[in-house]
């Protein structure tokens, strides 16, 4: 078995952050007066970057970063907390840790709150390094997310990308890192393989059992 540095997504992959995810993305679009959509279509509000997917129900472009201020208004003082890690992570991470793997957070979700929140579910232990996106916008996707954290770490090792959505998939495929999409998660299955995926985890066991081949 080869060592791994293991890079995770936070939303969707580690933790169930729907419910806080999308209460305030709702708040957000009734403050620009938009119909709100059913909560399975407004969770493709969970892990990738808010400005494209408020654009996507309507907001416009113009006026991304005022939703995303209301989004963040409660998401900052409630939202985050409505959120709970998924069954079997903190054995699976534990599991990881003990066999010599090195585990990392790269998350599209501001580095501060991922922080904290990590910190809030006892999962922070598991990881040397935690990377997001910062506040201003100035890295906001999850290419640049990886970037940030490889240049942290240094190129030199064997790494994965573990992730519910494409962005995960496509955001490592552009540093020639290889992706296992999780299917627990807030993603679609096909648009992880059809990002080129080399493996779909539909168990915490099936995780692992990728993680080291």
């Amino acid at each position: 078995m080869k060592q791994k540095s293991v890079f995770f997504d936070l939303d969707g992959t580690l933790t169930d952050s729907g419910e806080g995810i999308i209460n305030c993305a709702t708040l957000a679009l009734e403050h620009f007066g938009l119909p709100i959509p059913s909560r399975e279509e407004m969770g493709v509000f969970v892990g990738p970057p808010l400005d494209k997917t408020f654009v996507q129900f309507g907001v416009p472009e113009d006026k991304a970063q005022e939703a995303i201020d209301v989004f963040r208004s409660r998401y900052l003082v409630v939202g985050k907390f409505e959120n709970t890690p998924y069954p079997g992570i903190h054995q699976l991470l534990a599991t990881l840790k003990s066999q010599g793997h090195r585990l990392f957070v790269a998350t599209s979700k501001p580095e501060t709150t991922a922080v904290e929140i990590l910190h809030k579910f006892d999962l922070a232990q598991y990881f040397e390094v935690i990377c997001g996106a910062t506040l201003d916008g100035t890295r906001s996707h999850k290419a640049d997310v990886i970037a940030y954290l490889l240049d942290k770490i240094g190129r030199s090792e064997s790494f994965l990308m573990v992730g519910d959505t494409e962005y995960d998939v496509t955001g490592a495929a552009a540093h020639g890192i290889p992706a296992i999409g999780v299917a627990w998660g807030y993603g679609k299955v096909s648009d992880m393989e059809r990002a080129g995926a080399v493996g779909i985890a539909h168990t915490m066991q099936e995780l692992e059992q990728f993680i080291n081949r």
